[in-house]
């Protein structure tokens, strides 16, 4: 589980988003950081029951996403992000390919898992292979155990039909997004408690098939 004081951390940082406060405070960063390392310790083993690919031997530092923005060519120079995020995937957080990712922000804690972004050729395979197997994908995502807690995230969606498929396709509403992310809501306060690792495993259950579909097409 993850401390009050962790959240806490972010929420300050988020009201005083500058180099000399995070100097001042560094300490209570580096034990936020502990905190979160730990929780990643507590995940990996169930992820590595949960998907067989997931490699093992990783150490939870190489899950923890960095907090210091690259603001190089960026308007908004805040030099730190205001979360924590974790990510799990097959060839590491630099990747871009399918995982799984945790958001740790005051009011704004999730889960999520999919294909973010993805290329143009791996985003046109995983249209292909929707399009191929509509009713394996169709079960997948209006599954009792995925739609009770996930959604796909339909916010970044083309405004006319993919070329190659026709506006009245059957999930053509699923094949015009840009990315194949499916979202988990969680409450901050559910992080503070013990049960929390059993929540993700759930979650990580539940969005296993989703995660194969989508390797299975990029591999193709």
């Amino acid at each position: 589980m993850i401390r009050p004081e962790t959240l806490n951390f972010l929420k300050e940082l988020s009201e005083n988003n500058d180099r000399n406060w995070f100097a001042a405070h560094k300490d209570r960063y580096e034990t936020a950081k502990a905190d979160v390392l730990e929780f990643i310790t507590a995940l990996i083993p169930i992820l590595e029951s949960v998907d067989p690919a997931f490699p093992k031997g990783n150490p939870a530092k190489k899950h923890l996403l960095r907090i210091y923005r690259d603001i190089r060519f960026s308007k908004d120079k805040r030099p730190y992000k205001n979360n924590f995020g974790i990510y799990f995937s097959l060839i590491g957080r630099n990747g871009n390919e399918p995982g799984y990712y945790i958001n740790l922000a005051p009011g704004n804690c999730f889960f999520a898992a999919g294909y973010w972004m993805p290329g143009a050729e791996d985003l046109k395979k995983i249209r292909e292979e929707i399009d191929y197997n509509q009713d394996e994908f169709s079960a997948i995502i209006n599954d009792e155990a995925f739609t009770s807690i996930f959604k796909l995230d339909k916010t970044d969606t083309l405004k006319k039909a993919p070329k190659g498929y026709p506006i009245d396709h059957p999930l053509i509403e699923v094949l015009k997004l840009k990315s194949l992310t499916a979202i988990y809501p969680i409450a901050d306060k559910a992080f503070f408690k013990a049960d929390i690792t059993e929540k993700i495993h759930d979650a990580f259950r539940q969005i296993y098939p989703f995660m194969l579909f989508l390797r299975t097409a990029v591999a193709s």
